[in-house]
């Protein structure tokens, strides 16, 4: 018997095809591009922040999907992957619910009475 039996090792799981590995590279470039491009020339004021999240996130999946095999893993892995996105909203909704009710502080005006006195 040879000494590569594939049994002891168990399956290789799945086997994506070269050309899916490409498509997610040049997904990944041109979204990045679009992230420099609308950084650099695109101005909608506040929602800026908002839109280069988006970009991110939708990169960040690709790699978790496909790098990371995130989309061949069973129910449990993802329950694993998606606990922390939803702790991170639950935070950020928490800081979102917060910040209206919290009042403008102002300076205190500290007056010089020596100044003053003169």
């Amino acid at each position: 018997m040879s000494g590569h039996d594939n049994s002891e090792h168990g399956e290789l799981g799945h086997i994506v095809p070269f050309k899916v590995y490409l498509a997610v590279c040049i997904s990944l470039m041109v979204l990045t591009v679009i992230t420099v491009v609308v950084a650099e020339t695109v101005d909608v004021g506040s929602w800026n922040i908002v839109v280069a999240m988006l970009i991110a996130s939708v990169k960040a999946s690709l790699v978790a999907l496909f790098f990371m095999h995130l989309k061949f893993e069973d129910p449990i892995t993802w329950l694993y992957a998606g606990f922390p996105i939803v702790l991170l909203f639950l935070l950020m909704g928490g800081i979102f619910l917060d910040n209206p009710t919290r009042m403008e502080v102002k300076p205190v005006e500290v007056v010089d009475t020596l100044k003053a006195k003169e």
